[in-house]
């Protein structure tokens, strides 16, 4: 018998029990039969695999004339009879016999016989395929399972088990596996000096492979940091390792990077990993650094650059997990969104729960991951901002000029250029009769309240009314000509002219003031 599988095909040929051996006949039944085996290929395109599937019964091999390679081997097995067997349509295997042991040939009750014993065996035959399909994807299926088991344990065995504890700087990681478990992976290496390596890596491709890849470009790396190597120099001597040892078709991208936590200087070089995010002060901006993939091509050079993180400022490793995460409509979460989502995050929020939260409402309740998601920050903290003054005026005409004249002589010590200096008093100035007479209405017995601090970044006056009452509105700016044809009063420039003489304004209320924070960052012109 002969059952199609991947067009191999295995006939089993049927010869009579030899005459005078006990239960021999004339004619024998081809139930009493002995097999033997051959394997045989048929091409799909074979004109006896059409033949055959469209035949109504047994065949005489020797009235088939048909330019067939496979009937060819037939024959030249000794088959005289083939027996197609079709079921639903669908030629799912054969029987074919040899010649009779005696002379006679098949007679019409041989292929009568044949013909009901293809009818009943084909259905089947049928089921036995379709239980041994079944059993071997259910074995697939557990090997798969098992792999991932194994290259999920090697992940996590392998990854930090905490965080690097520096003062004066904050990290945070967010690893989140798929369930088809990718390479991703990040680590922290101290050197004696007391700088710090960065890395974050991810590994292409999914299951056992890529695990071990991973293992082994872990291991590579933890060399480098031991020889103290630059991070260029580091994914250089890695590419090199990994290039006559990797998988066809893998490689590994990575972000290396040296922080000194005692001045901010990141030192890092990149091997083809997604661009890491730098959030500063004046806005977001991408560390770039060219270099290839790990375990491409060997011998290739490392483009190393450097970057200093301030106080206060944040960055941001991923990997393509997050951008690369599609919703239900097929859309990316992409690159440029998430950019726009680092710079307009609030500081109160941490960045990685920020972000998943924004992924979690892009990909909707339905969404199945495709790959590891792995979230690396590191902030550095900013100082205690450090009180200058804190003092009140009643609320009366003419205090604002106190007020001014009192913190340029608070902040003289931090030599701000007398440009900046004058701005600031003239924010002063006109904040504070703001407060006195829109938010205190001029009621000396409730005093404008003042605090002036400053860390090293910025300067911070804040200046509070208690006009709870009357909200503050957000500063926009005057219609020029309608103020000169009388059309608008010609006060209202207050909050306009403040906004453009700061870097920064903050309108805020609590419970029983209302609060502007004029802001002013230290080392910074602010044009115009």
């Amino acid at each position: 018998m002969m059952i199609l599988s991947s067009l191999r095909q295995t006939f089993l040929r049927a010869n009579a029990r030899k005459p005078g051996a006990p239960g021999a006949s004339a004619s024998p039944r081809p139930a009493e039969t002995r097999a033997t085996t051959i394997e045989l290929d048929i091409a799909p395109d074979d004109p006896l695999f059409a033949y055959l599937q469209d035949s109504a019964g047994a065949l005489d091999v020797e009235r088939l004339a048909l330019d067939s390679p496979a009937l060819r081997s037939i024959k030249q097995a000794g088959a005289k009879m083939i027996v197609p067997l079709v079921s639903q349509g669908e030629l799912i295997g054969m029987l074919y016999l040899g010649a009779r042991l005696g002379e006679q040939e098949y007679s019409s009750d041989d292929y009568g016989l044949l013909n009901n014993l293809a009818t009943q065996a084909a259905p089947a035959v049928r089921v036995a395929q379709l239980v041994h399909q079944q059993q071997i994807e259910t074995q697939a299926r557990e090997r798969m399972e098992q792999e991932m088991r194994v290259a999920r344990l090697i992940q996590q065995t392998l990854l930090p088990k905490q965080l690097p504890d520096l003062p004066g700087w904050r990290l945070a990681v967010h690893y989140q596996p798929a369930r088809a478990v990718g390479g991703d992976f990040y680590d922290f290496c101290p050197l004696p000096d007391g700088r710090l390596v960065i890395m974050e890596g991810d590994v292409t491709d999914k299951g056992v492979p890529a695990a071990l890849v991973m293992a082994t470009t872990r291991a590579i790396l933890r060399g480098a940091v031991r020889s103290e190597l630059s991070p260029g120099a580091a994914l250089e001597r890695a590419n090199n390792l990994l290039c006559p040892e990797i998988p066809e078709k893998m490689f590994v991208t990575c972000l290396y990077m040296i922080l000194d936590p005692k001045t901010g200087r990141l030192q890092y070089a990149n091997a083809g990993h997604n661009l890491p995010l730098h959030r500063a002060r004046d806005g977001v901006t991408e560390l770039r650094a060219t270099g290839m993939p790990l375990g491409l091509l060997p011998d290739m050079g490392y483009e190393e650059k450097e970057a200093r993180l301030a106080p206060g400022d944040r960055l941001l490793l991923y990997s393509d997990g997050l951008t690369e995460a599609h919703n239900p409509q097929n859309e990316m979460f992409d690159f440029p969104r998430l950019r726009q989502l680092m710079a307009a995050y609030q500081p109160q929020m941490a960045i990685i729960d920020c972000l998943m939260s924004a992924l979690r409402e892009f990909a909707g309740a339905q969404w199945e991951q495709e790959d590891d998601v792995t979230l690396l920050t590191v902030e550095r903290q900013p100082a205690p901002a450090r009180t200058l003054i804190e003092f009140s005026v009643p609320s009366e005409a003419g205090r604002e000029i106190e007020a001014m004249q009192q913190i340029a002589a608070a902040v003289r010590e931090l030599g701000l250029p007398a440009t900046r200096l004058e701005r600031l008093k003239t924010a002063v100035a006109e904040t504070t009769m703001n407060a006195i007479e829109h938010g205190n209405g001029f009621r000396p017995e409730i005093p404008v309240q003042i605090r002036v601090a400053a860390d090293e970044g910025e300067l911070v006056v804040s200046i509070a009314d208690a006009g709870v009452s009357r909200p503050i509105p957000n500063p926009e700016t005057p219609d020029l000509e309608a103020k000169l044809a009388g059309l608008e009063p010609p006060r209202g420039w207050g909050l306009f002219l403040i906004k453009n003489l700061v870097d920064d304004l903050r309108v805020t209320s609590d419970k029983g003031h209302h609060i502007v924070e004029l802001i002013f960052r230290l080392g910074e012109e602010k044009n115009g």
